[in-house]
């Protein structure tokens, strides 16, 4: 026999096998070869095996299938996602429902992430404990739209949509307090008292209707920073909106909303008319006092005396109004002679008939009002915050009556966790309409005007008052760059041609011009 290697001693390439030792030999020089290293298959295939070769193998040197490598690598991916979600709890729930979603086989690639967060969403949502979905988004690393795709099919193949809880806002608040680093210096019962009030805060908004048709976090986001700086806490919009994974714009907006909403509801205040936007933070206050009260009050029940609200007036214009108050001496310049807090007083040396318990005495907010008024009448050194010549040498004195006046009890059943149902029956002073539905309303009525105008000047195209085609003298048309002619913009333009394309009225007002003008004009047929 020959082979390719040469015998190590005379480089001939002939070679035989000794029958008896079964060692290879050189056929000239009869030198035993060292690099043989052949061992023979006795008995057929059930035989012993080779040195370097084994059954089943093709030289890839793995004992594993490619399923197993498949499920190994799916369950280390399964681990990985829910480790960065802080979710290594339900790791097995949610690897159970991957399994019931593909039948036991699982996947690989960007699609099989995707799965990983939706189920990670849909088996906390089950158990009331939302996760963001711009939070998963951003574990998974994909795009918010395709995870919501994702999440619909999952529910749909579970069969989740009869039963599938809503978005639990207060939870997504409660995590937010919890996990953000914009409240880790907080002490912990300060923090504590921070989370009643968000949830009392933002219960007010669901039922103010300020989360309906919205994404939740921008809310929750505009309730934190107001708690915080109610609460002397230094949060910054951009830096919380950043964490959570919301719009730094539309955070804003919902702060802005949730301003205007309680200067609605401090109105009720006696001094409610000078309540805005800006000092709204230092009347939060009283006014959340009152919705806490309000919120507590059964049905029908007559209003509370001011004792039974818990806030003792006189001794709060007495702390103010106190001779020796810094505050009296900084805004009246010292020059009081005698304590102004006894006007507020409710005892009296003459015995007034028909009151018969004075601590218990009603006053509404209107005759508070009056007393206030009368009180600046007759002291008119209160108007000035500086009189004298060396007042701009007096240090200011900031009076804040926090500090002095525990206001917060946080017994109300909006201070925890309420369904839908009980919260929209609770009273908190005022009662608003969506945002969204009121601003749909305003754009309807711009619309509806819109309409009323594009008729008027069709009519005059189609029946002109004047023949001569003299221009009226009153209306120049504004042919600028960037201005609209004659108070006409593209609006109007497509008002008119739907119009002409003869789509009804009702539609146009809804606003969906792109299509209403592939359903009438570009579909409709004519050139």
């Amino acid at each position: 026999m020959s082979s390719s290697r040469a015998c190590a001693e005379c480089n001939k390439t002939s070679f035989f096998r000794d029958d008896i030792t079964g060692q290879l030999a050189c056929s000239t020089c009869g030198a035993i070869q060292p690099f043989d290293q052949f061992d023979a298959q006795i008995g057929g295939i059930t035989g012993i095996q080779g040195t370097f070769i084994r059954l089943g193998t093709t030289g890839s040197g793995s004992v594993y299938t490619y399923k197993e490598r498949k499920h190994f690598a799916a369950n280390s991916l399964i681990d990985d996602l829910t480790s960065r979600l802080g979710l290594g709890s339900k790791s097995n729930e949610i690897r159970s429902m991957i399994s019931d979603i593909t039948e036991g086989e699982f996947g690989q690639g960007n699609w099989f992430s995707v799965l990983i967060g939706s189920c990670a969403y849909v088996v906390m949502r089950k158990d009331d404990r939302p996760l963001p979905m711009a939070e998963v988004a951003s574990a998974v690393g994909c795009d918010v739209y395709e995870l919501g795709r994702m999440i619909l099919r999952v529910v749909d193949f579970l069969d989740l949509r009869s039963d599938f809880p809503e978005f639990d806002i207060v939870h997504s608040l409660e995590r937010t307090l919890k996990n953000s680093h914009c409240f880790e210096d907080v002490d912990g019962s300060k923090l504590d008292t921070m989370k009643k009030q968000g949830v009392f805060l933002i219960q007010c908004a669901v039922k103010w209707f300020l989360s309906t048709g919205r994404r939740p976090l921008p809310l929750v986001v505009a309730v934190l920073v107001f708690v915080a700086e109610l609460n002397q806490v230094e949060v910054r919009i951009e830096e919380l909106a950043t964490e959570v994974h919301a719009a730094v714009s539309t955070c804003r907006a919902r702060y802005k909303e949730l301003l205007e909403t309680l200067v609605k509801a401090a109105q009720v205040l006696p001094w409610g008319k000078d309540v805005t936007t800006k000092n709204i933070v230092k009347n939060a206050p009283f006014l959340i006092q009152y919705m806490e009260k309000k919120s507590m009050a059964r049905p029908g029940e007559k209003r509370k005396s001011l004792d039974e609200l818990g806030l003792n007036m006189e001794d709060v214009i007495k702390e103010c109004l106190r001779q020796n108050n810094a505050y009296t001496e900084s805004r009246t310049g010292g020059t009081s002679s005698q304590n102004d807090s006894q006007y507020f007083s409710t005892q009296s040396d003459v015995e007034r008939p028909g009151i018969e318990d004075v601590d218990r005495m009603e006053i509404s907010p209107e005759c508070l009002s009056m007393m206030y008024r009368e009180f600046l009448n007759e002291n008119p050194s209160a108007y000035n915050s500086r009189s004298g010549e060396n007042a701009h040498k007096r240090s200011t004195f900031k009076f804040d009556i926090r500090d002095c006046w525990e206001w917060w009890e946080g017994k109300s059943e909006l201070s925890k966790k309420l369904l839908l149902k009980q919260l929209l029956e609770k009273d908190v002073g005022v009662d608003t309409m969506p945002p969204s539905f009121v601003a749909g309303q305003v754009k309807c009525r711009m619309r509806r005007e819109r309409i009323n105008a594009a008729k008027l000047r069709i009519e005059k195209i189609m029946h002109p008052l004047d023949a001569n085609g003299t221009v009226d003298p009153e209306k120049k048309s504004k042919k600028r760059r960037g201005m609209v002619v004659d108070d006409v913009d593209w609006e109007d333009l497509i008002i008119e041609t739907l119009i002409i394309h003869g789509v009804k009225e009702e539609e146009i007002e809804k606003g969906h011009y792109n299509t209403l003008l592939d359903l009438h004009v570009f579909n409709s047929g004519t050139v």
